[in-house]
């Protein structure tokens, strides 16, 4: 079954420890790729300064989205 709500650049909460990875329940991450036909995924997990310290695919049963990635605005700059 393909999951269709998550897509990239959501914002997801792992719902379960994965101490393997030293990641625990709470914790939030990034959408980054879309794995096995859109049933698995890639989230990043990244510091307060942007820096990546886990980047793992993981299960819709290991996290939930807090976030959906929003829509591109189009804006023009005035000078």
């Amino acid at each position: 079954m393909i999951n269709n709500t998550i897509k990239l650049l959501d914002i997801v909460a792992l719902i379960v420890d994965l101490p393997e990875h030293n990641l625990r329940s709470g914790e939030s991450g990034t959408v980054v790729e879309l794995l096995a036909g859109g049933i698995a995924f890639e989230v990043e997990f990244s510091d307060d300064n942007g820096q990546t310290y886990e980047s793992i695919g993981l299960r819709p049963d290991q996290h939930i989205v807090v976030k959906k990635s929003g829509k591109r605005s189009d804006f023009a700059i005035v000078k």
